[in-house]
């Protein structure tokens, strides 16, 4: 389920990440969902919408970081 629009993600995404982050997000799920369509082509057991999750997350934490108060700051 690619996202169309930074307002189609979840609420976790949307309330806690900064609008880049949000595109950085949506843009790496995107990708991450076409490539690893085939269950070939993904570690163990996780669905193709997982994998997406964790490549997203990990396309965000390339830029940005959480502060001591817990705040998604750009590196």
């Amino acid at each position: 389920m690619p996202y169309q629009n930074k307002t189609d993600l979840p609420d976790q995404v949307k309330q806690h990440l900064p609008s880049h982050a949000q595109e950085i997000y949506k843009e790496a799920f995107n990708n991450a969902w076409e490539q690893y369509a085939d269950k070939k082509d993904r570690k163990g057991d996780d669905s193709r919408e997982a994998t997406s999750h964790k490549v997203a997350w990990s396309a965000v934490e390339k830029s940005y970081r959480k502060n001591s108060s817990g705040n998604w700051v750009k590196n």
